[in-house]
């Protein structure tokens, strides 16, 4: 299913991240135009014209244009920022917290002023920390500027659980919740594969969805960013690939459930830090979070997660 016709879209930065974002969104079309901003401009227009090259074999008449002028992002419909320094080998996403920080105070209003009704999703890190920044730079709804959060590490999980229950990745139903970061875990008590509670899940009789082999996954997923990062110096396709889905969500209308990070106001008694839940998201941005059930222990892990990103709020003067 295409974008609607006119739809834009705008790409911040034009390293890894958004580079590999554009293109997915361009192969899945998931705008009928995208705009690729990146203060480099050497950068910028050489990645648009290797893009504009293979938009002949792309899933619809989607154009691409973009370079080191702002104006370039003029009346989009979202967008997309990645610009930002990049997690190195070993640090942890709160460690960029400050330098990025300082970019999005330039950043904003300036992206304001071309397109002043977008949804805003933050795809760079720490990108829950980064979205209640940036939602007190603009002061835009909570519901229109938001991250990435945890698609991405959900992804991660339900790849993992699908490969062990020999299933597809679309019958896993399973979310990695909290922090995009070293405190996120996954809602055990609700994951299913169809119907099927993952800790029933039965292969020749045995169940193979141990608390050993659950514990396990969870600190896998939580580590995959490091490996990645580790093997090639960055993650980029499969953000890439989540943030078009994302992208898509809200272009579509679809109120599609993805856990992305908002600012929460009272949720699970947690507010003014941003955490990823299962939201609808759809035209106009989240617009709704979901209480999802949990556990005495995951909300426990919830709140735990929330005063980590309060403690790393509190550092910056946030």
């Amino acid at each position: 299913m295409p974008a609607h016709s006119g739809s834009k879209l705008a790409v911040i930065g034009a390293g890894s991240v958004g580079t590999s974002l554009a293109y997915a969104a361009l192969i899945r079309g998931s705008a009928s135009h995208v705009a690729l901003f990146d203060v480099n401009a050497a950068k910028a227009e050489a990645e648009v014209l290797d893009l504009a090259h293979g938009t002949q074999f792309t899933a619809s008449a989607a154009t691409v244009h973009g370079g080191a002028d702002i104006t370039v992002t003029e009346g989009a419909d979202v967008v997309v920022i990645t610009a930002g320094a990049k997690q190195a080998p070993g640090q942890t996403r709160l460690d960029l917290a400050g330098t990025n920080v300082r970019i999005l105070e330039q950043l904003m209003p300036q992206l304001l002023e071309q397109a002043p009704d977008a949804v805003y999703v933050l795809v760079t890190n720490p990108c829950d920390v980064l979205t209640v920044a940036a939602q007190k730079i603009t002061g835009l709804p909570t519901s229109r500027i938001f991250s990435s959060g945890t698609v991405l590490d959900t992804s991660r999980l339900r790849w993992l659980l699908a490969h062990r229950a020999e299933v597809s990745v679309s019958s896993v139903h399973a979310s990695m919740v909290g922090e995009h970061g070293d405190t996120e875990f996954p809602v055990w008590s609700g994951a299913t594969i169809g119907p099927v509670p993952i800790r029933d899940w039965k292969v020749d009789g045995e169940r193979i969805f141990t608390p050993g082999y659950l514990s396990d996954t969870a600190r896998e997923v939580t580590q995959a960013a490091y490996k990645v990062i580790a093997g090639k110096g960055a993650t980029n396709y499969a953000i890439g690939l989540s943030g078009a889905r994302i992208v898509e969500a809200l272009l579509r209308s679809e109120n599609a459930v993805l856990p992305v990070s908002t600012v929460l106001g009272g949720q699970y008694g947690i507010n003014g830090i941003a955490l990823s839940l299962p939201s609808v998201v759809g035209n106009g941005g989240v617009r709704a979070v979901l209480e999802t059930p949990m556990d005495e222990g995951e909300l426990a892990s919830l709140h735990h997660s929330a005063e980590t990103l309060r403690q790393s709020l509190a550092s910056l003067g946030i």
